[in-house]
């Protein structure tokens, strides 16, 4: 029979994963300092410190690192994610709670803030080294489906850990990208003002992957589905001016209402910007771009 601690870990788990696939692997602080109910109890994930311990838990549930917290946590050639003690005292309780996780071979949570008060969230992790002269804890990433089976042990050296946390890295920078461009642009479509969440994203201006491509809010526009594919095909180009155009041939078409409105109603068109003008798009960028624009038209 599992423990409360377990039993509600376990609980715990599901309710995230619930609230990721929900929330697009985005979770607000409030939802998470709600949480969710365990035996008519409501069970928290998140305090204002970074480990976190429910009150009916025996052991600590989830680790937080905060946009321009206290701390920096950073990750390893490895792979690994490198979590600061809760300040300098090892004996601290904080701190010797991660220590009996370690020990007990105890899954966590981990919140990584991508933007102030937004969440991505990360399941199960595991505490696999400490080390008390650089007062930090050693942290892996694992499969959900094995908690729980005796075969889940925690080796330091398990290259199937070390693959899966160096992924922490790649989904904060996709997230992340994403969070900061649509907060700059106020959660809108920078064409047509579009404020479903649903159906924005984050377009890379110089496509990632590209030596120039940078994940910074200069280099994105928020862009509804429609007009992020119309741009990555080149049916839309933007002038270092923030101009809006649109290919000719698509411009000489006749379609329906979606034709029109949606594509050749925007052409000389003034992008929507920012607010803060440090966000506006990169006007080399946006040059580069609107070059090959042109020469697909």
């Amino acid at each position: 029979m599992p423990s409360l601690d377990e039993q509600i870990r376990l609980a715990a788990f599901n309710w995230i994963r619930q609230q990721a696939d929900i929330n697009n692997d985005v979770i607000s602080r409030e939802l998470l300092a709600e949480g969710f109910v365990f035996e008519n109890e409501r069970i928290p994930l998140v305090s204002p410190q970074g480990i976190f311990k429910p009150k009916l838990m025996e052991y600590p549930l989830s680790i937080t690192t905060t946009v321009e917290g206290p701390y920096e946590d950073v990750h390893t050639d490895e792979g690994y994610l490198i979590y600061k003690y809760r300040g300098t005292n090892p004996e601290h309780r904080d701190n010797i709670g991660l220590r009996e996780c370690m020990k007990r071979n105890l899954p966590l949570i981990y919140l990584h803030s991508i933007i102030p008060g937004k969440y991505v969230p990360f399941w199960p992790v595991y505490i696999v080294g400490d080390d008390r002269l650089s007062l930090s804890f050693k942290v892996a990433l694992d499969d959900l489906e094995l908690v729980g089976r005796k075969e889940d042990r925690v080796y330091e050296n398990d290259s199937r850990r070390i693959y899966l946390t160096s992924t922490i890295r790649i989904r904060l920078h996709q997230k992340g990208f994403r969070e900061r461009v649509l907060h700059a642009y106020q959660s809108q479509c920078s064409l047509c003002k579009l404020k479903h969440l649903e159906l924005l994203d984050a377009a890379h201006i110089i496509p990632d992957g590209e030596p120039q491509s940078r994940p910074t809010v200069d280099n994105g526009l928020a862009l509804c589905k429609l007009h992020h594919a119309a741009f990555d095909s080149f049916i839309i180009g933007i002038t270092p001016d923030y101009k809006v155009e649109i290919r000719r041939d698509v411009l000489e078409e006749i379609d329906g209402p979606m034709l029109q409105h949606g594509l050749k109603g925007m052409h000389q068109s003034t992008l929507i910007l920012p607010k803060q003008k440090k966000d506006y798009p990169n006007k080399d960028f946006l040059d580069i771009r609107y070059q090959r624009f042109k020469n697909a038209s």
